[in-house]
């Protein structure tokens, strides 16, 4: 499974802050979304348009990947949102409210050759009955990321955030099944409680056992609990290293199943351990080696 690169904590900025977004690049996030839609009010949507495009092309985010995301097709904003996005060239476009996998692929048409990937929000009930064939527009698009709208989802189908998100479970458990299907990195919904630091690691890890690569943020004191949260632990990295060593060893190259440190390992927890290390090493490529306690 392909691993483009670390996407621990996306944090959320309104583009219409210049503030905030200079603040972006000094955070330690691996993303940072300029959010032209939810975070904007409409008087401020133009503005914020034009500072998210002068932000892209100035640069200076210290390799941190860029998405803009833009206002919904049908709003009074979405086509020049895009146009804008296009021409400044970030790593991606976030596109809110799709659908199925038509809508990903029109937005493709408009994007057109232009080395942009396309990042999906998941966030309406329309969507969790296309959830694969969402995933699959990724055979003909530049779709690389599924990033799931749990706020639009709760005030779509009525239900209640509680603590555990128990009435979510199945809507996120389906949708991290349909972008592994196609490869894609999938990335969990939003905590709204910035202060609640407790709950917030509560969330990310059962968000990380479900499967997700990483979470959305509302506030930069959430990404230090999330970078560790969805930061593979140390005892993860050994085994991993243990299995690759393993498989690599001439009497073990033509076996599907051996056994590591007492447990059995089938060639599929192979590739497992390796997008794992993959992980790791881009992480420490930008921030050094975890510590090992």
């Amino acid at each position: 499974m392909p691993v483009a690169r670390p996407r621990r904590s996306a944090l959320y900025m309104p583009a219409s802050n210049a503030k905030a977004i200079e603040k972006a690049r000094t955070l330690p996030c691996d993303v940072v979304i300029l959010d032209l839609e939810d975070a904007v009010a409409p008087e401020a949507k133009e503005a914020a348009r034009a500072m998210a495009v002068e932000a892209v092309r100035a640069g200076g985010f210290n390799g941190k990947e860029v998405v803009i995301r833009i206002n919904g097709e049908g709003t009074p904003w979405g086509d020049a949102d895009l146009e804008a996005a296009i021409a400044a060239g970030p790593d991606a476009v976030l596109v809110p409210k799709v659908n199925r996998g038509s809508d990903v692929v029109a937005y493709q048409r408009r994007i057109g050759a232009a080395p942009i990937d396309l990042w999906a929000m998941v966030e309406t009930t329309h969507a969790l009955f296309n959830l694969y064939e969402l995933a699959a527009a990724a055979e003909a698009t530049r779709l690389t990321c599924f990033v799931m709208g749990t706020n639009d989802l709760v005030k779509e189908t009525g239900a209640r955030l509680t603590p555990g998100r128990e009435p979510l479970l199945g809507l996120l458990g389906l949708a991290v099944a349909a972008a592994r299907s196609q490869g894609l990195t999938i990335l969990d919904g939003v905590f709204n409680d910035i202060e609640d630091l407790e709950g917030l690691d509560r969330e990310c890890g059962q968000g990380r056992d479900f499967g997700f690569d990483g979470k959305t943020l509302i506030h930069p004191k959430q990404i230090e609990t999330c970078n560790t949260a969805f930061t593979p632990a140390a005892g993860e990295v050994a085994f991993a290293r243990a299995v690759v060593a393993a498989f690599a060893r001439e009497e073990n190259a033509e076996k599907g199943v051996i056994r590591v440190e007492g447990k059995m390992t089938e060639r599929l927890h192979l590739a497992q351990a390796e997008r794992l290390l993959d992980i790791i090493e881009r992480i420490e490529g930008l921030t050094g080696p975890p510590a090992t306690t």
